[in-house]
């Protein structure tokens, strides 16, 4: 999306909403290149933000709603958004190293081919609030981390630990070795999520929408665990059922 004065602008992303903006200045207020404010919009909350970024120094400028509607393509801005510098996300060697530092069982979700920013936002979001260490992603045919993941995961998507990957089976196979059992969410699976030991060091896959997970991700998988669901029920929205995995996970940790 361009934005007067960002024409021909590189490493430039955006980010709107009162959620993510906040999560921005508190986490990573010097990746804010300029903050854009509806002018004439009464909002507590945006008012508040306006303070913390002329406390933190950064530029803002004030525009209408018109112009936030246009070069946000219609985005449910809540009158604020943000230039920003992208947030760099992890590799599978900085996702080695996080492991090699943990001080308990490892706890991770790993999205198969999310393709909905809104699912991944969603998910991620669930995972921060279950107490999940770190978030796997596939660089190819998935969500990337839009402006509009970053929204829907309601600041989540800027305290994760975010690992986006090239090879997702390669990354399994590398976390089995160090360790980690990978329990893939299949619905046709015979082992129950409530009949599966959540407690050691665990990686929960969760597939895209439509397909669910490919068959190379599942040949990683130490098992594939199912959700049990009434008979008329086909499935759950993928965020969903990131959310029933990993709080039963959490519960069983005793946490």
């Amino acid at each position: 999306m361009r934005v007067r004065g960002a024409a021909g602008v590189s490493g430039t992303e955006w980010m709107w909403g009162v959620h993510a903006v906040a999560a921005l200045l508190a986490e990573a207020p010097a990746r804010i290149k300029r903050l854009y404010l509806q002018r004439g919009r009464r909002d507590g909350r945006v008012a508040e933000l306006r303070e913390r970024a002329q406390a933190s120094g950064i530029a803002m400028e004030e525009v209408t709603r018109g112009w936030l509607d246009e070069h946000l393509s219609g985005a449910r801005h809540q009158g604020i958004a943000a230039e920003v510098r992208p947030r760099p996300l992890g590799d599978e060697r900085d996702l080695r190293a996080l492991l090699a530092g943990l001080s308990e069982p490892a706890f991770l979700l790993v999205l198969d081919g999310v393709q909905d920013p809104h699912n991944l936002g969603a998910c991620l979001r669930t995972a921060e609030a279950a107490g999940v260490q770190a978030v796997v992603f596939p660089r190819d045919k998935a969500a990337g981390l839009t402006p509009v993941a970053r929204k829907a995961a309601c600041g989540a998507a800027e305290r994760l630990p975010l690992f986006q990957v090239t090879n997702l089976a390669r990354v399994l196979r590398n976390l089995r070795e160090q360790g980690v059992w990978i329990y893939g969410a299949a619905g046709e699976a015979g082992q129950s999520l409530y009949e599966t030991d959540l407690r050691g060091p665990v990686a929960l896959v969760l597939g895209g929408e439509g397909k669910g997970l490919r068959r190379l991700t599942r040949d990683h998988c130490d098992a594939l665990i199912r959700i049990p669901m009434a008979e008329a029920a086909e499935s759950l929205n993928v965020s969903v059922a990131a959310g029933v995995l990993l709080f039963e996970a959490r519960r069983q940790r005793g946490v």
